[in-house]
């Protein structure tokens, strides 16, 4: 990449593009896919408490419902590489949208309880796929300058997402006089809250029209001068152009299509870098983020909370999550990938831990005590604050980046699947950690949260300002 047609390669990193808002148009629209899959993966956590009485089930049933939607996430991250290498990205995001579509519209109106976790299963497979979509098409079409800010949004529209869900949830659960089976629109509230989530997977789909295709997919299937056309819109005339496509071209050139048996490695079945992002995303997971987004409302009821408090509790803390993630995206190309996610650990392990203590003390009349109680809601915005402004940004960017060329897309593949997998674990399995001791799960949690430091200090490598094609 070049800066100017006299400079050949370094300049690359410092080119602006002219039209830098038509650029994070593009990238805020891709990661429309982020939004649907922080809403999707949030908006059950309003309907928790109604599934358990509907259907009469206990916590570990209802975990296996909440949870099987990653299932279908796990799949979904591990073909959408591949589907996109065949079709294009924005033929994947388009696909991921109806089935977005589809998905609201059967989790809204279940026959039963079989078909309601069939339609999270479908959701699940379309958030997998705009996992790996998002962040990879974005890493391609930014601007070697630009690329960790606009990578961010992918985390940044998630949250947004969370917050918007949950917003929604409350708002419905009030209208709705409180009470999550109550009715409105001739439907309980909690279908409703699942229903809404068409109008913004109708919205990815149309937005998936207004932006271009990958100038990379565009090379590799000979459409060479629309490639030329989608590099000066994001990177701007000043650079050679011709240069641009024949480092891409030469890139190219030295890999062949990944497949799962390109990421083996001589020994430990993976190559290193395959299980350092394996990795990443499992430490992302095994802090128990998503407990936060998919049992907020049951955990502050569990401990006295009424559930309307439960479900503002909820919004708040979907607000520091964005406050986090927008602090992120100011310094992720500033200080660096590494120490955000060094920080994030030191923070996830304070907060983690001050919720185990609170939660360690007994209830009393079904609350916990005044001091715990405070402790506990403060910590549990510690932890996703500082959850947020690292490793929930800093992980999308090292997956977009850090792998070589020729096993990007496998790569990224396994490792957003082992994230859905690990995710699907910390989710099937908190009603009955709970049950059996709640600040003892978090014991755990905050164990992973303080093993993250050594590994990140060990295995991961910066890859602020690099070109995707510096990756190896």
């Amino acid at each position: 990449m070049t800066s100017t047609a006299q400079a050949p390669q370094p300049g690359a990193r410092t080119a602006h593009p002219e039209h830098l808002g038509h650029v994070i148009f593009i990238a805020a629209a891709a990661a429309m896919g982020g939004f649907l899959f922080g809403y999707d993966s949030s908006v059950i956590n309003g309907a928790v408490e109604a599934i358990r009485g509907r259907y009469d089930i206990g916590s570990a049933a209802l975990a296996q419902v909440i949870a099987i939607a990653l299932i279908g996430c796990a799949i979904g991250a591990a073909t959408a590489g591949r589907i996109a290498d065949r079709i294009g990205r924005i033929r994947c995001m388009q696909i991921a949208a109806v089935l977005f579509t589809i998905s609201a519209v059967g989790s809204a109106l279940p026959f039963a309880l079989w078909d309601l976790a069939f339609w999270r299963i479908i959701g699940g497979f379309a958030i997998g796929m705009a996992s790996v979509i998002g962040p990879a098409y974005i890493a391609e079409v930014a601007p070697p300058a630009y690329r960790g800010r606009l990578g961010s949004f992918q985390q940044a529209a998630i949250v947004v997402g969370i917050a918007v869900s949950q917003l929604v949830n409350w708002a419905i659960l009030n209208a709705a006089g409180g009470d999550q089976r109550g009715k409105l629109l001739g439907l309980e509230a909690w279908q409703v809250m699942l229903g809404v989530m068409v109008i913004p997977a109708v919205l990815y789909g149309l937005l998936s029209f207004a932006i271009p295709e990958s100038p990379r997919f565009l090379i590799e299937v000979g459409r060479k001068e629309r490639a030329r056309e989608v590099l000066k819109e994001v990177e701007g005339d000043k650079i050679d152009l011709d240069a641009r496509i024949a480092e891409i071209e030469h890139a190219m050139k030295r890999e062949h299509k990944s497949s799962f048996k390109d990421l083996l490695g001589s020994s430990f079945f993976f190559k290193p870098i395959v299980w350092i992002g394996i990795g990443l995303s499992v430490f992302q997971q095994f802090v128990g983020i998503n407990v936060a987004f998919y049992y907020s409302s049951t955990l502050w009821q569990s401990v006295g909370v009424d559930p309307t408090d439960s479900f503002l509790y909820s919004f708040t803390t979907s607000i520091i999550n964005i406050v986090g993630t927008v602090i992120a995206m100011i310094f992720v190309d500033r200080i660096g990938r590494k120490p955000l996610a060094l920080i994030g650990s030191v923070g996830m392990v304070i907060g983690l831990a001050l919720e185990a203590w609170a939660f360690s003390y007994d209830l009393v009349d079904g609350k916990l005590p005044a001091t715990q109680g405070w402790v506990a809601l403060i910590a549990a915005h510690v932890f996703v604050l500082f959850f947020a402004l690292s490793w929930g940004v800093v992980v999308w960017v090292f997956l977009g980046e850090m792998f070589p060329n020729r096993i990007r897309a496998a790569a990224l593949g396994v490792a957003a699947s082992a994230q859905w997998i690990a995710n699907w674990a910390i989710t099937a399995s908190f009603p009955s950690l709970a049950d059996w001791n709640l600040s003892g799960t978090y014991i755990i949690y905050t164990i992973f949260a303080a093993l993250s430091i050594p590994f990140v200090l060990k295995f991961v490598k910066e890859t602020k300002g690099k070109s995707l094609e510096e990756m190896g």
